[in-house]
């Protein structure tokens, strides 16, 4: 029930997961019509920062929704060979968190992409004219310069920084009640998804003139497909960079002086990660057995990688694929259903399934 559940200290990515409504969610539609009031004081675990900013802007919470849908998305993509593949999402919450409460590179990458996912969440509604307290971007008015010469700014240009300024206030605001190591790593990978869906706005631009001549350009401010911060913080997972904190308490060093200083843009974590081997609630792994691998990989999701060892089972299954395509003129591509017969190999459970506890 709520009052068992606003005991619990929920991290911010968890605490969306659970909280924020879909778009078909019926209680939200009943809270819009209704008190907002009554709408946010029942979500558990908010700090007072995050129930005034519900109360002040309840459409804003359906818009994080969508934001939650595509940042949950994208961590699955982007660990989709891995032993831990962001399924935790839909294991159970009780899962992911105990990954959140681990100072580990997959919490890093969670808070990262979920803070950058309501960055681009709100951002976009503002565009789409869906919230009240912002619009396209104000400052992108009149005529500017570029590389290729004067244009006018035209259209609508995402008004990113209102996106930013908004999950820094809502997201942060949990972290900021704390003065712990954690809370400081979390803000720093916070802080790290947000700047990565500014680093991909770009400018686009629609050329006027005599037969597509570009004598006169309109431009506006775009953000790119959310699966390119999804890429780009990929990548800053696999150079995530282990820190310790300093001797004052205030920050944090690189944990190796051999490795450069992480900057705003790098994640940091201070813990290693389990192996996710084995089903073990302590660390939120739900292990690999069953997991499909690829015989013939070399790579993570290779069958000896992702089995940890412990080998696979084959089973050879029939599945319906698109075969003998033809394009036909003009313009459609027609094909036959083929029965095809695969193999498809899963890692065998370790001799002792059950889940693994400390506690």
């Amino acid at each position: 029930n709520m009052n068992f559940l606003s005991g619990i200290w929920w991290p911010l990515p968890l605490l969306l997961l659970w909280a924020t409504p879909r778009v078909t969610s019926s209680w939200w539609y009943m809270g819009a019509v209704g008190s907002s009031r009554v709408m946010c004081d029942n979500v558990p675990g908010l700090v007072s920062r995050q129930r005034q900013l519900c109360r002040r802007h309840p459409e804003a919470m359906l818009s994080i929704g969508r934001g939650v849908a595509a940042w949950t998305a994208e961590c699955q993509h982007q660990f989709r060979q891995h032993r831990w593949d962001c399924s935790a999402l839909e294991r159970g919450q009780r899962l992911l968190g105990r990954v959140l409460l681990r100072s580990s590179r997959e919490s890093a990458f969670v808070h990262a992409i979920s803070s950058a996912g309501v960055v681009f969440a709100i951002t976009r509604a503002c565009s789409q004219g869906e919230l009240k307290s912002c619009s396209c971007d104000p400052g992108k008015k009149g005529s500017a310069k570029d590389s290729k010469g004067h244009f006018d700014w035209g259209g609508c240009s995402d008004n990113i920084d209102y996106g930013v300024k908004f999950a820094r206030a809502f997201v942060d605001a949990k972290e900021r009640k704390g003065k712990d190591a954690r809370a400081l790593m979390n803000l720093h990978n916070n802080r790290a998804g947000r700047k990565a869906v500014k680093r991909f706005l770009k400018q686009e631009c629609k050329c006027h003139g005599v037969s597509g001549s570009c004598t006169l350009r309109t431009c506006w401010l775009a953000m790119a497909d959310f699966r390119k911060t999804g890429d780009y913080l990929w990548k800053k997972y696999n150079g995530a960079i282990q820190v310790v904190m300093n001797q004052d308490g205030t920050g944090f060093t690189v944990a190796n002086k051999r490795f450069k200083k992480p900057t705003k843009n790098d994640l940091v974590y201070f813990e290693s990660s389990p192996d996710y081997c084995i089903r073990d609630r302590d660390v939120g792994s739900p292990g690999t057995a069953g997991r499909v691998c690829n015989q013939t990989s070399r790579g993570m999701d290779s069958c000896e990688v992702m089995c940890c060892g412990r080998g696979y089972d084959t089973s050879r299954v029939s599945r319906m694929t698109k075969c003998e395509c033809k394009f036909h003129w003009c313009c459609a591509v027609r094909c036959q259903d083929c029965l095809e017969v695969v193999d498809v190999h899963t890692c065998k459970a370790p001799k002792s399934a059950g889940w693994v506890s400390r506690t």
